[in-house]
């Protein structure tokens, strides 16, 4: 089981109902339901993990939900699983190299987007992948019935 099923469940028993975008059918980009949950959302939470960036969708949703913190005022978290913000700020590391393949054979357009949205979003006081489950689920109930 993944983490989504936990926080799901742990979510859940706090009232709090999250929209999970695993069962939502992959395309070459991101679809109007999916973009509708991200638009309808108080809270997104991003997991970044070290592969986070070898997914074009995974890169289109992030560049959505940093919209929408721009633009709704929407709150963003970030976990940062098993990999350092600054090596996603940076596109150092193995992060930077997953990245880099990522890109390969894509606009100058999109990945200047992704890049952007990767910059923003380690730039947020994130949690890191020992105490992060605890503390988000605390954070999030706090912001949602506040």
């Amino acid at each position: 089981m993944d983490s989504s099923f936990f926080l799901a469940k742990e979510f859940g028993r706090k009232g709090i109902t999250p929209f999970i975008d695993n069962e939502i059918k992959r395309g070459e980009s991101i679809g109007p339901e999916l973009i509708r949950g991200i638009r309808g959302s108080k809270i997104a939470i991003i997991l970044v993990s070290k592969n986070y960036a070898s997914s074009k969708w995974c890169l289109d949703e992030l560049v959505e939900i940093m919209k929408c913190r721009e633009e709704l005022g929407q709150t963003v978290m970030a976990i940062f699983y098993k990999v350092d913000p600054s090596h996603v700020k940076k596109l150092s590391g193995e992060f930077g190299k997953v990245f880099k393949k990522t890109c390969a054979g894509k606009s100058q357009e999109d990945i200047e987007r992704w890049r952007q949205a990767l910059v923003k979003v380690a730039t947020i006081a994130g949690y890191d992948s020992r105490n992060w489950f605890v503390l988000l689920i605390s954070t999030v109930s706090i912001l949602e019935f506040s």
